[in-house]
C-alpha cells in the first residue's frame, strides 16, 4: 500500500499515465485525420457541407471507435513506459534499492484501474452521447432532399404487416435508437403482396400508433410522382420493438443499459447483446490492469541483455490473440452459447493470468 502513496509509486503511476495518455490521443488525432478524409470525399458533391461541420460530424464519430482500441492504448502505453524506465536504468536502481516488480507495477495498475473506471461511467456515456449527435449531423448533411443520402444505406431494414398490406422499410441513418429515421425508401404492399406504391422521405419519426415522414415523394405505377410536406402510415410497433431492429448495444450507454435490458425482456426480446455490453463495461477495469500485467511480462527485460525486440513483439501479439479472444466470446455469447458475464470476463482472466504467470517466472521462478 505504501507503494502506491509514495514518491517513487506515483512516479511510476505518473510516467504510465503520460505514457498511457500520450497513445491515446495519438490514436484519437490520426482516426480523426482518416475519418474527416473520408466524410470529405463523402460530402465532396454537396454544396451545403462546410468544412467545419464535416470536421466537427468526424470528431463526434470517433470517440465511440476509439473506445474498443483503449486495451491495447494501455497495453503499448505501458510497455513504452516501462521499456523507457528500463532503457534509463531506473528500473535497476528501484530493484538495488530493493523494490520487486510486483511493486513498482503496482501503482500502473491502480491507474489502470481508475481510467477504466473513468472509461465505463464517464467516456462511455459521452462517446454514446456524441455519436448520436454524429448522426444526426449526418442527416443535416445528407438528407437536405427526400431520398438524400440513400446511396449511403448502412442497411437498416424494417418489415411490417398491418390490415393495409405489408411495408418494407429502409432507412440510411437512425437517431435515437431507431426512433427517428433518415434518408428513407419505402416499399408498399397490398393484402395481396401486389406491389402499391415507392415513397422517398427526408426523415420519418415514430409517433404512437403510425410513422409520421416527412419531405416526401410518392412513386406509383400508372400516375406520376407526387410530392407531400407530410404523410402517416399506421403502425403497431413500439420503441422497444424498433430499438431491437436499430440499435447496436455498442451505442447504449452504461447508465441506460439496464433499462435497455429489462425493457426488451418484458418485450420478449433477446438481450445477450446488451447483457454482453453491460458485463464487458464492468470488466472494463480489470481489462485493462490486465494489459497492464501483459506489458509488464514483456517489458521489464533490462536492454543490456538483448531480446528486447523480440519480446515487445511477443507482447503485441499476445495483445491481438487477447482480441480475438474477445471477439470469439463476444459472438458464442450473442448466438446464446455463452453467458454473457463468462464471455465478458473470460479474456480478463486469461490476459492477467498470463501476465501474472509471466512475471512469476521472471521474477520468482
Amino acid at each position: 500500500m505504501s507503494m502506491l502513496t509514495n514518491t517513487l509509486g506515483r512516479y511510476f503511476a505518473g510516467r504510465f499515465l503520460v505514457a498511457a495518455v500520450g497513445v491515446f490521443v495519438s490514436i484519437f488525432v490520426l482516426l480523426v485525420l482518416v475519418d474527416y478524409i473520408e466524410m470529405v470525399r463523402k460530402t465532396s458533391g454537396l454544396p451545403s457541407a462546410s468544412a467545419i461541420t464535416v470536421a466537427q460530424t468526424s470528431l463526434y464519430r470517433v470517440p465511440q471507435l476509439l473506445e474498443k482500441l483503449m486495451p491495447f492504448c494501455v497495453l503499448i502505453g505501458a510497455m513504452t513506459c516501462y521499456l523507457a524506465l528500463s532503457r534509463r536504468l531506473e528500473l535497476v536502481v528501484a530493484r538495488a534499492a530493493g523494490v520487486s516488480a510486483w511493486q513498482f507495477i503496482a501503482p500502473a495498475l491502480a491507474s489502470a484501474i481508475i481510467l477504466g473506471t473513468a472509461a465505463t461511467v464517464a467516456y462511455n456515456p459521452m462517446s454514446a452521447n456524441l455519436r448520436e449527435l454524429s448522426k444526426r449531423m449526418e442527416a443535416e448533411l445528407f438528407g437536405s432532399a427526400p431520398g438524400g443520402g440513400i446511396q449511403d444505406a448502412a442497411g437498416f431494414w424494417l418489415n411490417q404487416i398491418n390490415s393495409e398490406g405489408q411495408i418494407i422499410i429502409n432507412a440510411a441513418r437512425s437517431e435515437r435508437q431507431g426512433v427517428r429515421l433518415t434518408g428513407l425508401t419505402v416499399f408498399r404492399f397490398d393484402t395481396n403482396l401486389q406491389f402499391k406504391e415507392r415513397i422517398e422521405a427526408r426523415e420519418a419519426s415514430l409517433e404512437e400508433g403510425r410513422w409520421a415522414f416527412k419531405s416526401v415523394r410518392r412513386y406509383s405505377l400508372d400516375k406520376p410522382p407526387i410530392d407531400q410536406e407530410n404523410l402517416y402510415i399506421a403502425t403497431t410497433l413500439t420503441p422497444a420493438q424498433i430499438r431491437n431492429s436499430f440499435s447496436t448495444p455498442e451505442t447504449v450507454s452504461f447508465w441506460q443499459l439496464p433499462g435497455y435490458i429489462r425493457s426488451s425482456e418484458s418485450s420478449g426480446f433477446a438481450t445477450a447483446g446488451y447483457r454482453l455490453q453491460y458485463h464487458k463495461l464492468i470488466a472494463q477495469p480489470f481489462l485493462l490492469a490486465a494489459m497492464v500485467m501483459l506489458a509488464a511480462s514483456v517489458s521489464l527485460r533490462f536492454f543490456r541483455m538483448g531480446g528486447v525486440q523480440k519480446m515487445v513483439l511477443s507482447g503485441v501479439g499476445a495483445g491481438f490473440l487477447l482480441y480475438v479472444l474477445s471477439k470469439v466470446t463476444e459472438d458464442l455469447s450473442k448466438a446464446e452459447l455463452m453467458h454473457p458475464i463468462a464471455a465478458a470476463w473470460l479474456p480478463v482472466c486469461v490476459g492477467g493470468l498470463t501476465g501474472f504467470l509471466a512475471l512469476l517466472y521472471q521474477e520468482d521462478g
